[in-house]
């Protein structure tokens, strides 16, 4: 491990015991109780992708095996699939009269190491 990446690990750790780990069926139970403050949601990533022409965009699914919202990381994620911490604004927006989306902006996404 790079000391980089031991960096950013023992960040995360600390913003993480800083504020309670959600779930995301927390999250989307009480929507407008979490739409200001940052927040920090554990679950399963999948489902990365990656869209835009000239730079790229990338989103993925947060799970948490019962509820699912997407996340739209800063960076490319720094793992495609296991159990990841986010921090980040959760919005819900409003496409269409009948639709809303529910999203996390994240500013950290931390992948929890695998058990060897």
């Amino acid at each position: 491990m790079n000391t980089m990446n031991a960096a950013l690990i023992r960040l995360g750790l600390v913003m993480t015991a800083q504020a309670a780990s959600l779930s995301v069926t927390e999250l989307l139970a009480d929507p407008e109780r979490f739409k200001r403050p940052p927040v920090i949601v554990s679950g399963t990533i999948s489902n990365v992708r990656e869209s835009g022409r000239t730079q790229p965009i990338y989103t993925f699914d947060l799970s948490d095996g019962t509820q699912t919202v997407r996340v739209i990381p800063f960076a490319t994620p720094p793992c495609q699939s296991g159990t990841v911490t986010v921090e980040g604004a959760f919005e819900q927006l409003r496409r269409q009269v009948s639709y809303v989306s529910v999203e996390i902006t994240a500013r950290n996404v931390i992948c929890t190491p695998k058990a060897e």
